[in-house]
């Protein structure tokens, strides 16, 4: 029987893709990664505009407490100290995120962490004592009605087609409330963006593979199939079936970016726009992403969700019992195929931080490469 060429043919150049590359080739494998954009680095691919380095696929912030996830992405390239403190705007008013201080302060007027509390219970009212049965109610029971319908319900409605009291309980079981003033959103130790964008972590985890963009392995699975050993698959499961159970559902999301003939223009990174008139959830300004960017322009960003469809992107999924129950179904399949790895936020329909992508792709190496 004639040798396969590459030991590996990874189908997605993502993070977990690129990762799981990374582990095989520096263990002496033969890689073929396939992807069916016209780059590599999956939604972490960043566009260079202006002197900027645009996050293409939505705004991509660092962070972890793993502190061996963080060592390894420092090994191929260096992150600035970039802290993600969003802004909310909600009728030209702002308010800071996560909520904290500051947010209690610009909406009651409170200065103290006891006044705080007191106008939040006060706000609770007798959803406190309730057994919520769907996200409004949840929210409501969390933070009460005034953070609720200028911060949370327009957004979250946006983001996911459904008014709030549509959408299960679990999607917002816990609010973060910080009664210290304090804007930085993330708790975890260590954050930031790689100096030069996104690319540079990839095309150093890439380096030593094989890679064939504009080439889609559904469309091709046979002949690239027999070119390796062993597949990585990190696209939608219900896809690899041949949606044999029927689809699973995603949200997508629109981008309209745009050049800005001045240096500045929102001041912040990450705004968030909370009304529901308003069609787009958030606006980026990539330039704030490097400290220090001093270009003449400056690019924006505007972030609308939209329905999925197979023509369009998936995003992320949308977790609710019926989704859940067909994801499961498709889990099962996935067990039983041979010499198949499934990983990634699509192939294992859950929505992951980047750093939970990363362990897990390490984690899956280390495993097959160690047998």
């Amino acid at each position: 029987m004639a040798t396969k060429k590459y030991d590996f043919l990874i189908v997605g150049s993502g993070l977990f893709g690129a990762v799981f590359a990374q582990q095989a080739t520096e263990a002496g494998k033969r890689c073929l990664v396939v992807d069916k954009r016209s780059h590599v680095g999956g939604n972490v691919y960043c566009q260079c505009i202006e002197g900027i380095n645009v996050h293409a696929y939505g705004a991509h912030i660092f962070h972890t407490d793993d502190r061996q996830v963080w060592h390894y992405v420092r090994r191929f390239t260096s992150f600035n100290r970039f802290t993600n403190s969003p802004l909310a705007n909600y009728e030209g008013k702002l308010y800071n995120l996560p909520f904290n201080m500051n947010t209690f302060h610009q909406l009651w007027g409170v200065n103290t962490p006891e006044e705080a509390q007191a106008r939040i219970i006060k706000e609770r009212g007798r959803y406190a004592t309730i057994n919520p049965q769907n996200l409004e109610e949840q929210a409501l029971q969390l933070v009460g009605r005034d953070i609720y319908e200028k911060l949370i319900k327009g957004y979250t409605e946006k983001q996911w087609g459904r008014k709030a009291n549509e959408l299960p309980t679990f999607l917002i079981k816990r609010i973060p409330l910080r009664f210290e003033y304090d804007n930085n959103y993330f708790n975890d130790r260590y954050q930031g963006i790689p100096v030069g964008g996104y690319n540079t972590l990839i095309n150093k985890l890439l380096e030593n593979t094989d890679i064939r963009l504009n080439t889609d392995f559904l469309q091709e699975r046979e002949d690239l199939s027999a070119q390796a050993d062993m597949i990585v698959y990190t696209g939608m499961p219900d896809a690899y079936f041949n949606y044999c159970y029927g689809n699973l559902e995603y949200r997508s999301l629109r981008f309209d970016t745009e050049v800005l003939d001045m240096p500045n223009f929102q001041g912040n990174a990450v705004v968030n726009y909370t009304a529901a008139e308003i069609p787009f959830t958030r606006i980026i300004e990539h330039k704030h992403f490097e400290p220090g960017n001093k270009q003449a322009k400056t690019v924006i960003t505007r972030e609308y969700p939209e329905k999925w469809n197979p023509q369009r992107e998936a995003y992320y999924p949308v977790n609710n019992e019926e989704n859940e129950k067909l994801a499961s179904k498709y889990k099962q399949l996935a067990n039983q195929e041979h010499n198949v790895i499934f990983g990634g936020r699509l192939a294992d329909y859950t929505y992951y931080d980047m750093d939970e992508v990363i362990r897990q792709a390490l984690d899956r190496a280390h495993d097959v490469l160690a047998k």
